[in-house]
C-alpha cells in the first residue's frame, strides 16, 4: 500500500468511527485524571538520573538500579543513553520514562510520564523544552549544596509558566546542612513557603527513617528504612507509631517532631491551593542512592501533582483536555537506537485521544501526518503504543517534519505557541574532516539542526561547507561532533569564533551591519538574520552610532 493509500485509508477510518470517538471522549476525564507528568530539574550531579531509575525501580519497571553511572563496574542508569553521558556520569539530553504506579491503598492504576532533564546549564535550552511540555516539577536540592545556580534558574522558569513545584532534598545520607537551615534558604532566595510533608529522623549523614507529618504538623507515622547492598534494590520499609518511634530512635525523633510543630507554627502545613498557585512547596528528604523516600515522593506525586489540564493556544484560547486531539512537540531526538538510526519526535498530548495510525495535521505546513509508528519509551526501549491520552509522551518515528514548538491536531484547526531559541554566547566554524564525507557532513548538520541541539547559521561568504553553529554553553558542540563520528563516521573540527552577543535584525539592516568592524550576520535555519557582535561594547557602538539599525534581544537562558 503506498503512503497515500494509507493516508485515505487511514482518513476514511477515522471518519466512520466518528460516532464511537465522541463516545470514547466520554471516558476521556477518567483517563486523564490517571496522569501525571513531570520533570525533575536540578544542578548538576544533584542526583537527578539517579532519583529517575529510583522511581522506575519503586514502580517496578527495573529489577536493579544502576545507582551512579560512570564508575568501573556499575551500571549507567536506564535514562542516560548516549555514550558520552555514560563516560561523565551526567545528562546531557532529555528522556521520557513511562510507567504505571498503584499508591498504597489505592485500586487505580496512575500513569506517570516522567520527563528527564539534562542537568548541566550547556543544556538549559532543551531542559527548557521539557518544562514547556509537563504540569509540575520536581526540583531536587543537594542536601550539602543547598540551592545552587542552574537550580535557581529552572524554577523561575517553573514560575513564569505557572508550574507546581514539589521539593525533594536529596543525599541525606551524607552530611549536609541542618533541616530548617535548608528550609529557611528555600523561602530566602525564591520566594517559595516549604512545607514539609516528611522530615527526616536523624541529622544528615545518619538518616534512619522519616516522621509523616499530619495535616497540622503533628507526627502521625515513622518510616523506618532499612538499607539494601548498594542500593539495588527497594529498601524495606517499617511503620511505627510515635510511641514506638520515640522508644526505639530517642533524641532523633524527639528533634523530628519539634521540627514538625514549630514548622506547623509559623504556618507551614500543606494547603493544596497555595501549592497549585505556585506559592508553597511540599518538601521531601530523601536518598535517591539509597532509595529512602521514594516511594513517598511517587505517594506524593500521585496524591497532589496536578492532572492535566486546558492549555492555551496561540491566540489565548484554552484548549481543553477533552477537545478532539492535539498534541505539541518539544523534543526531537535521533540516535537513541544504534540499530535503526531513526529519529523520534516526543510529543506531549494536549487533548482527545490518540490512537496509533490516525491521520493528523500539521500545523505549520497544513500537511496530513500519518501516525503508523507510535511508540512510548522507556530510556532506550521502545514499546508500540496504541493509544493515548491528554498528559502521555508519545514518539513518532521518522517525523522528518516536525520540529520542536510544532502542533499536531485533527478536525478544527489549533496552534499552540512556539518554543522560543535561546541567545547563543558560543559560535564555532564546523568543517568535515575529508572532503569525501561531504554528504554526510550535510545530512548530520540538518539532522542536529532540526533536533535543535545547536542552532545552525550560514551565509554567503563562508558557503554550506563551513556552516556556524551556534550553542548557549560549549558543551553542545562536544555532543555535535560526538554524534557526527558515532553516528554518521564524519570527523570533524571546530574553529571558533571571536563572537559573543546575538541580536535578531531584518534585511534593511543586514547590509550595512555586516559592513561594520567586529560583526558578522548570517541566516538561522528557520529564515531569522541574526547579527553576532565580537563584544557588548561593540554592541553599544553600533547602537550609539546607528540607532535606526534593527537589533532586538533574543531570550536569554536565565530568562
Amino acid at each position: 500500500m503506498t503512503s497515500s493509500e494509507e493516508l485515505a485509508d487511514s482518513s476514511t477510518s477515522r471518519e466512520a468511527a466518528g460516532d464511537s470517538s465522541q463516545a470514547a471522549r466520554k471516558g476521556l476525564p477518567a483517563e486523564v485524571a490517571r496522569r501525571r507528568t513531570f520533570a525533575v530539574i536540578s544542578h548538576p550531579d544533584a542526583g537527578k538520573s539517579t532519583l529517575t531509575e529510583a522511581l522506575a525501580l519503586h514502580a517496578r519497571m527495573i529489577s536493579e538500579a544502576g545507582a551512579i553511572h560512570g564508575k568501573a563496574g556499575r551500571k549507567s542508569t536506564v535514562s542516560d543513553w548516549m555514550e558520552m553521558e555514560k563516560a561523565r556520569g551526567i545528562s546531557v539530553s532529555s528522556t521520557a520514562l513511562q510507567f504505571n504506579y498503584r499508591a498504597a491503598g489505592s485500586d487505580i492504576d496512575h500513569v506517570i510520564n516522567l520527563v528527564d532533564t539534562p542537568g548541566h546549564s550547556d543544556f538549559s535550552e532543551d531542559t527548557y523544552r521539557v518544562l514547556t511540555a509537563v504540569d509540575a516539577a520536581v526540583m531536587l536540592i543537594d542536601a550539602a549544596k543547598g540551592l545552587e545556580p542552574q537550580t535557581l534558574k529552572l524554577f523561575q522558569v517553573c514560575r513564569h509558566r505557572g508550574i507546581p513545584v514539589i521539593t525533594v532534598i536529596n543525599k541525606w545520607d551524607r552530611p549536609g546542612q541542618a533541616p530548617l537551615e535548608l528550609l529557611d534558604e528555600i523561602s530566602e532566595r525564591i520566594g517559595l513557603t516549604p512545607t514539609p510533608l516528611f522530615l527526616p529522623v536523624g541529622i544528615a549523614g545518619d538518616f534512619r527513617g522519616l516522621l509523616r507529618r499530619g495535616p497540622e504538623g503533628e507526627a502521625e507515622e515513622y518510616i523506618h528504612f532499612t538499607r539494601t547492598a548498594g542500593g539495588a534494590t527497594i529498601a524495606p520499609e517499617e511503620s511505627l507509631t510515635p510511641d514506638e518511634a520515640e522508644a526505639r530512635e530517642g533524641e532523633a525523633w524527639a528533634t523530628a517532631a519539634e521540627e514538625s510543630e514549630l514548622l506547623s507554627a509559623t504556618g507551614q502545613d500543606h494547603d493544596q491551593e497555595m501549592f497549585l498557585a505556585g506559592q508553597t512547596s511540599p518538601v521531601i528528604y530523601a536518598s535517591a542512592m539509597l532509595n529512602f523516600g521514594v516511594r513517598q515522593l511517587l505517594e506524593t506525586l500521585v496524591a497532589l501533582a496536578p492532572a492535566p489540564g486546558p492549555r492555551a493556544d496561540v491566540n489565548g484560547t484554552a484548549r481543553a483536555t477533552t477537545d478532539p486531539f492535539s498534541a505539541v512537540i518539544f523534543k526531537v531526538q535521533a540516535g537513541m537506537d544504534t540499530a535503526h538510526r531513526d529519529r523520534l519526535a516526543f510529543m506531549r498530548i494536549v487533548s482527545g485521544e490518540f490512537e496509533r495510525g490516525m491521520v493528523v495535521t500539521h500545523a505549520q505546513t497544513g500537511r496530513p501526518f500519518a501516525t503508523k509508528y507510535a511508540l512510548t519509551v522507556f530510556g532506550r526501549d521502545r514499546t508500540t503504543v496504541d493509544t493515548a491520552y491528554p498528559g502521555d509522551v508519545v514518539g513518532l518515528v521518522n517525523a522528518t517534519a516536525l520540529a520542536p514548538g510544532h502542533t499536531l491536531y485533527v478536525d478544527k484547526k489549533v496552534e499552540f505557541p512556539p518554543i522560543p531559541s535561546f541567545a547563543p554566547e558560543h559560535f564555532a566554524v564546523l568543517r568535515a574532516q575529508s572532503a569525501g564525507k561531504y554528504k554526510q557532513f550535510r545530512k548530520a548538520i540538518d539532522q542536529l539542526d532540526s533536533e535543535g541541539v545547536v542552532q545552525v547559521l550560514r551565509n554567503d561568504a563562508r558557503g554550506d561547507a563551513s556552516p556556524v553553529l551556534a550553542a548557549v554553553g560549549p558543551m553542545q558542540f562536544e555532543v555535535v561532533t560526538a554524534r557526527m563520528l558515532g553516528e554518521y563516521n564524519v570527523e570533524t573540527h571546530l574553529d571558533f569564533l571571536p563572537y559573543t552577543i546575538a541580536r535578531r535584525t531584518d534585511a534593511a539592516s543586514a547590509d550595512e551591519l555586516g559592513r561594520q568592524r567586529g560583526v558578522e550576520v548570517f541566516t538561522r535555519s528557520d529564515g531569522v538574520l541574526l547579527a553576532l557582535f565580537s563584544d557588548k561594547w561593540r554592541l553599544q557602538y553600533i547602537e550609539k552610532e546607528m540607532p535606526k539599525m534593527t537589533l532586538e534581544p533574543l531570550v536569554a537562558a536565565a530568562d
